[in-house]
C-alpha cells in the first residue's frame, strides 16, 4: 500500500515539472539574442537547449501526473533529478553562470527578478532530489519488510481464488481482487481427507485445494480435495 506522501510528492512534481516545460517552451519561441548563443554546458544553441530540457521534463511531469506506479515515477524523477545535479556541477566546475543556460534562463520573458528565478530554479533540483531518493528508501525499506514478514494464505468463501496476506491483517475486511466479494481476512484451518489409493488421512491448508501432489504415505500422486473429508 503506498503512502499518501510519496503520492503527494510525485504530483506536486510532475505539476511543478509542466510549468517549468511550458515556461521553456515559451521562452524557445521567443526571439531574444541571447536564444542564439550557445549553451555554455551543452554547446547547442539555446533555443534548441530550452527545447531538449523541455521536452524532458514534460514527459517526466505527464509520467507523474497520470502513471500508475508510483516506483517508476520516482525512477524518473530520481533519474531526472540526478540530472540536474550534474548540469549544476559541471557548471560550477566550469564557472559558467547558470543564467546563460538551458536551465537558467526564466527571467526576461516572464518578467521575473533575477532573485525570485534563482531561488525558484535551486529549490526544484534540491525538492526533487530529496523527495524522490526518499522514496526510493522508503519503497527499499518496504521490501525488506515484506521479505521477512510472515503470511498467510487463503481462499475467498466466494470464488476460491488464493489470497495471500499479511500476518498482521489478520481480521480485516478486504474486498476480493477477482470477485470483489468482502470477505474477512481468517487465519487458514486445514482440511482433511483420505488418500484414494491407501486410505490414509491427510491434513491441507484451504488455498491447496486442487493440487497435485505425492501422497505422504504411499507417494501416489492425488489431487487434493474436500470432497473426501473424513
Amino acid at each position: 500500500m503506498k503512502e499518501n506522501w510519496i503520492q503527494s510528492f510525485i504530483k506536486s512534481a510532475g505539476a511543478i515539472l509542466l510549468v517549468s516545460a511550458l515556461a521553456r517552451f515559451l521562452i524557445a519561441a521567443g526571439n531574444a539574442p541571447f536564444l542564439f548563443l550557445p549553451d555554455s554546458l551543452l554547446g547547442i544553441p539555446l533555443r534548441y537547449a530550452l527545447l531538449a530540457i523541455g521536452g524532458i521534463e514534460l514527459f517526466v511531469a505527464l509520467v507523474c501526473l497520470f502513471g500508475k506506479y508510483a516506483g517508476i515515477q520516482s525512477a524518473w524523477l530520481a533519474w531526472l533529478a540526478t540530472n540536474y545535479v550534474v548540469f549544476q556541477t559541471g557548471l560550477f566546475w566550469m564557472h559558467c553562470h547558470p543564467q546563460a543556460t538551458c536551465i537558467g534562463s526564466l527571467t526576461d520573458p516572464l518578467h521575473l527578478s533575477r532573485g525570485i528565478t534563482g531561488s525558484v530554479l535551486a529549490f526544484v533540483p534540491v525538492y526533487l532530489v530529496l523527495g524522490s531518493y526518499t522514496a526510493w528508501i522508503w519503497f527499499w525499506l518496504e521490501n525488506r519488510r515484506m521479505e521477512t514478514a510472515e503470511y498467510f494464505k487463503m481462499s475467498c468463501p466466494s470464488c476460491g481464488i488464493h489470497l495471500r496476506f499479511d500476518t498482521r491483517n489478520l481480521g480485516q475486511e478486504i474486498s476480493c481482487p477477482h470477485c470483489h466479494a468482502y470477505i474477512t481476512l481468517r487465519k487458514p484451518e486445514n482440511l482433511k481427507m483420505a488418500c484414494f489409493f491407501c486410505r490414509e488421512h491427510i491434513e491441507f491448508p484451504s488455498h491447496a485445494i486442487g493440487q497435485r501432489i505425492p501422497c505422504p504415505h504411499c507417494e501416489k500422486i492425488i489431487t487434493l480435495t474436500p470432497l473426501q473429508n473424513v
